[in-house]
């Protein structure tokens, strides 16, 4: 993925975020190993988003890679901003692109981006490369389909770990092996946002952070937590 693109929004006016930096990166980012793409997605399903990233990915909206970074350089530090509320992290071929990650990595010093992951953890390049991410300071969340993926993910030890809950699932849990899982306050609260919780940008947390599924895909998603 030479030419990516993405679109950068200084200040987001979703509810849910917060008025934060977020980003959106074209469709041919995520990698085929999510098990919501094309089935459950929520920005795929939501009317407005689906328009959005149509736009982007017909290179109507949003720019470069580089450009991006520079953007992301310009946030002032200590600022909280979100990584793909739509997308996944650059790859060849379900190959994690190290170079692009090390690029936006390095432009995050000093703030708190984080982002979300649904690439294959069973490669080595991108266990490792993901590793590299939390320990710099760019938080990447590695996303579970269910309780049980997401027990193999957090053995794994390279990055802080999210999970998608059946749609009900409104109270706190816990994975088959015990781990303690946290449903998003976002998703409890309407007081919450990510700019005030901040949980998801702690690389260092030992509770697992879940969803319930949402928005107009959430039966198709609830499907997959449910295996």
């Amino acid at each position: 993925m030479e030419n990516i693109q993405i679109q950068f929004v200084k200040k987001s006016a979703n509810a849910k975020t917060g008025p934060i930096p977020v980003t959106v990166t074209e469709r041919a980012s995520c990698p085929d190993t999510c098990k919501f793409k094309g089935s459950g997605c929520y920005y795929e399903s939501g009317f407005h988003t689906k328009l959005n990233w149509n736009a982007i990915d017909q290179r109507k909206r949003g720019g470069s890679w580089e450009a991006m970074c520079d953007q992301v350089k310009a946030i002032p530090a200590g600022s909280i901003w979100r990584h793909n509320v739509g997308g996944d992290l650059p790859h060849r071929r379900g190959y994690i692109d190290g170079t692009k990650v090390g690029k936006l990595a390095f432009a995050n010093a000093g703030k708190a981006g984080f982002t979300y992951t649904h690439h294959d953890m069973t490669i080595d390049t991108n266990r490792a490369i993901v590793r590299m991410a939390n320990r710099v300071g760019f938080t990447v969340n590695l996303s579970g389909d269910n309780m049980a993926h997401a027990d193999t993910l957090a053995d794994m030890a390279i990055g802080p770990v999210v999970v998608v809950l059946p749609i009900d699932q409104m109270e706190n849990t816990q994975t088959p092996k015990g781990r303690r899982v946290v449903v998003c306050p976002a998703v409890k609260r309407d007081d919450v946002t990510c700019s005030s919780c901040k949980l998801c940008a702690r690389a260092d947390r030992s509770v697992i952070v879940g969803f319930p599924a949402h928005g107009s895909g959430k039966r198709a998603a609830e499907k997959v937590a449910m295996q």
